[in-house]
């Protein structure tokens, strides 16, 4: 299962900086179980959010030289208070240094001027054709399907 956490991109500034929201609403599938008479944004799910915004910022900053980015590792997670149905989470994020196969960031979540969460994490970036060259269409697909994703993000209103 896979979780669209970024519902719009705010501002993006290439190798540097993004920034993006995430309105959360009673239809979130996962509330029903998390937690059933206090439905709030696991924390999990927060720092996907953060981590989906640091894809967008690396795919923009290499040209989409890579159709796979995964998270390699977070650290100094620290969760302040509950994200509830009716309220926006806005993720910051700070690129660190982004290299060819791999990217470090610093982010936090905030809630207005509250902040939710806050962390540090690093991606790995590939292309299933470095270890597979017949795998080549499918990165195709994925760098196109990427390059629409951010496109509507960055028109949603």
């Amino acid at each position: 299962m896979k979780f669209n956490l970024i519902d719009r991109i705010t501002e993006l500034v290439p190798g540097e900086r993004i920034k993006a929201v995430k309105a959360v609403t009673l239809a979130e599938e996962y509330l029903a179980d998390h937690f059933p008479t206090f439905p709030v944004l696991p924390g999990v799910l927060m720092i996907e959010a953060m981590v989906q915004a640091s894809m967008h910022l690396v795919r923009v900053s290499e040209d989409f030289a890579h159709s796979i980015l995964v998270l390699g590792e977070a650290k100094n997670v620290t969760y302040k208070s509950f994200v509830a149905p009716g309220r926006v989470l806005e993720v910051q994020v700070e690129a660190k240094k982004i290299d060819a196969d791999s990217s470090q960031f610093v982010g936090v979540g905030r809630c207005g001027d509250q902040e939710m969460v806050k962390a540090h994490w690093t991606l790995r970036h590939l292309n299933l054709a470095d270890s597979d060259a017949g795998m080549a269409e499918i990165d195709r697909k994925l760098v196109a399907s990427a390059r629409q994703q951010l496109s509507l993000l960055q028109t949603a209103v």
